[in-house]
């Protein structure tokens, strides 16, 4: 892995999370960087299984199973970074790094701060304990669109109060869209009182109701893998999801970490911060547009606004160069 010592003000890195996944994802990637194709194998070894066949042949219904999504999207996100740095051997260090969920994961891992092979095996276990920490068919999501925080929160309340169950904002993602989790019974109350307040909310396909209560559960399996782990220092801060604050200290990475499996992802909060301390532009390295999508409807009232290149194939790997031209 090379680098260069120096750090660009205006610069932030983005790992996506879970969702992002695609047979097939970064192939072109891997045919055109050894540094890439180098994760790939660290990967099989890590976790003594092909994940890379996985991952380019599928089938899908397999590769989008929980426990093997995660460790997927990391192993794809972590072999387009070093597929950059690779290709532009002068990158300089981000001000701050920052993963959707899952992602902080790789955020870890391209901060120096986690080994690439302990974040597989911990996000193998968080897959498969959150894919076990509740009964199939008893959680459910929904995006909730055209409403504030404060009334989604309000509603979800209400929700939870008259159904007895459990259901609460899961992702802070941008202006107007917040994603809930629940029970089953509890998310559909939430998406009627949505539709009463005029909102719009979207039932998603997921195999659990990730970040609320309910997961509570998986935290315990994730807290062994943790613990197994070596953290280091960070080379820059990575602005954790729960908080939506930049930690530079390795000792609150298991506690931050912890508290993210059961607690919802502030990514609105996040990018907000980043921008408060300067920055203008980000890398969005790994399989998607997802964040580059949110960034653009959040900094809508920002000045100036985020400009985000995601990094997911060989033409924008091209770009890579030109985009950070500014960015020092």
């Amino acid at each position: 892995m090379t680098t260069t010592s120096a750090t660009a003000a205006d610069l932030a890195w983005f790992f996506p999370g879970q969702g992002s996944q695609a047979v097939g994802m970064i192939k072109d990637v891997l045919d055109a960087s050894a540094a890439a194709r180098a994760i790939f194998a660290r990967a099989d070894e890590a976790l003594g299984e092909k994940l890379s066949t996985l991952i380019l042949e599928g089938p899908a219904e397999t590769l989008t199973l929980t426990a093997n999504a995660q460790p997927a999207i990391v192993t794809a996100s972590i072999a387009v970074l070093e597929a950059i740095r690779e290709r532009v051997p002068a990158l300089p260090l981000p001000a701050f790094a920052a993963g959707h969920s899952l992602g902080e994961y790789s955020a870890l891992v391209a901060a120096g701060a986690m080994r690439f092979e302990d974040a597989l095996r911990i996000v193998r276990a968080r897959g498969k304990a959150m894919q076990e920490a509740v009964p199939a068919g008893h959680g459910a999501m929904s995006a909730v669109m055209g409403l504030d925080e404060a009334t989604i929160e309000r509603l979800c309340a209400e929700a939870s109060e008259h159904t007895g169950e459990p259901v609460s904002p899961a992702n802070y993602n941008a202006p107007g869209q917040i994603v809930i989790a629940g029970t089953a019974k509890a998310v559909a109350r939430a998406n009627e009182l949505t539709s009463e307040a005029k909102g719009k909310a979207i039932p998603l396909t997921v195999s659990a109701p990730f970040h609320c209560a309910l997961m509570k559960n998986a935290t315990p399996a994730v807290e062994r893998e943790l613990s197994a782990s070596k953290l280091s220092a960070l080379a820059f801060p990575v602005v954790a999801n729960v908080d939506a604050r930049p930690n530079s200290d390795p000792s609150r990475i298991q506690d931050l970490l912890l508290r993210q499996v059961d607690g919802a992802v502030r990514w609105e909060a996040s990018v907000r911060k980043m921008h408060e301390a300067g920055v203008r532009r980000a890398l969005e390295i790994g399989p998607g547009k997802v964040l580059a999508g949110l960034a653009k409807r959040i900094s809508k009232d920002m000045t100036p606004t985020f400009s985000v290149l995601s990094v997911n194939d060989v033409a924008s790997l091209d770009k890579v160069a030109a985009f950070l031209e500014g960015a020092s």
